[in-house]
């Protein structure tokens, strides 16, 4: 079997209607299938007015509004409908990237019919409940993935922490790494903008320590808030720079009220953002790669991050920017302190990720997602 003998179902959460990490990867995986000749059809919730339009043919899954947090939606299942639609597809692979409903519906088709089921991990969802309130749930949680994805023929995580720590729950399914790339025409030194950054009200030489994401409790805005409090009782001198938007805007902008808030930008625009932060602080534990981190790293800017999945897998302590114990307030003012107010280990460490940066490219990494259905394939006789 080859490449263009491979037919895709692809199931997802989130394809496009909101813009995140998870579903741009997705979009850009569908790309390069589509250009190595593999057929592809896309299932998932959509919204009147998407995020961005999708890679490749998609299907619309009936859905409803998440409760408290309407901006995602919930697949109700796997409806006659898209069965019909899937039946006639005739799919070999089925490709699951989340763990939801519709990923259930999914894999069990899958698994009912005897096509090749392969899953990908792109969220920590097991970790969500504690910043509401609920971290009761969190083993409960882990034992819920943990039979969901041995349901699988092979699941693919971001770097080898995200695989480590799933063979530590139980996951016993075979488990290979789908990476992460970068643009890197769009994320790099050249792109810093002084200019754009005076128009924020951020001096030349201000030091502006970065958030890049939505802005949603789960990524640690308590955390970063506590941060930059200490380091202002310290008398660390800088700026905060906070990229994104996200319904806990209003919760962190009282919280940081000193801060820039430039909004959501992307493309061109978001490259421009990132290179002119002089440090990215990424306190979330949520992430199993870390898009941000690499993004930062590629537009030469040196990384504070938890010490978690994702962050480990890119970061060399000390090298390209520090590794924190994830609530540990006091330790990441210091590793920030130690780069705002040493010019020289700033621009070596943003300098030194720039260079590791430089391996990660979106082509070469997507390959390896058509190697596995492959191998997937092969194991099964196929």
């Amino acid at each position: 079997m080859q490449a263009t003998d491979l037919r895709v179902a692809l199931f997802s959460g989130n394809y496009n209607y909101t813009r995140d990490g998870a579903n741009q990867a997705l979009n850009l995986l569908v790309g390069h299938l589509l250009k190595q000749g593999v057929t592809v059809r896309v299932y998932s919730p959509t919204s009147r007015r998407p995020a961005f339009a999708p890679t490749g043919d998609l299907v619309s899954v009936p859905s409803l509004k998440l409760p408290g947090r309407d901006e995602y939606k919930i697949a109700r299942g796997l409806p006659a409908g898209i069965r019909r639609d899937l039946a006639a597809f005739a799919p070999n692979v089925i490709h699951v990237s989340a763990p939801e409903m519709l990923g259930h519906r999914a894999v069990s088709y899958a698994r009912k019919h005897g096509i090749a089921a392969v899953a990908s991990l792109h969220t920590r969802f097991e970790t969500y409940p504690r910043y509401y309130g609920l971290g009761f749930l969190e083993p409960i949680m882990i034992r819920l993935l943990t039979r969901f994805y041995n349901r699988f023929d092979q699941v693919v995580t971001p770097g080898d922490s995200v695989a480590t720590l799933i063979r530590s729950w139980g996951v016993t399914t075979p488990v290979s790494i789908w990476s992460r790339g970068v643009d890197h025409h769009r994320f790099r030194p050249g792109a810093r903008d002084l200019a754009w950054r005076r128009s924020l009200g951020i001096a030349d030489d201000e030091v502006a320590i970065g958030f890049l994401g939505r802005l949603v409790l789960e990524k640690g805005l308590d955390i970063f808030a506590d941060v930059v409090t200490t380091l202002q009782r310290r008398g660390v001198k800088h700026r905060v720079l906070v990229i994104g938007d996200g319904p806990a805007r209003n919760w962190f902008a009282e919280r940081v009220p000193d801060a820039a808030f430039a909004g959501f930008q992307r493309g061109d625009d978001l490259g421009r953002a990132v290179a002119s932060m002089d440090v990215l602080f990424n306190p979330s534990v949520t992430e199993t790669f870390g898009n941000v981190t690499l993004e930062a790293m590629a537009a030469g800017v040196p990384v504070v991050a938890a010490r978690a999945t994702g962050a480990i897998d890119l970061i060399e302590e000390g090298v390209n920017g520090y590794l924190v114990p994830p609530r540990d307030v006091g330790a990441y003012a210091d590793a920030i302190a130690r780069l705002v107010q040493n010019d020289e280990a700033r621009h070596a460490a943003g300098a030194a990720g720039h260079a590791r940066a430089a391996a990660y490219e979106w082509d070469a990494i997507n390959q390896t997602v058509i190697d596995t259905y492959l191998d997937v394939m092969a194991r099964r006789g196929l």
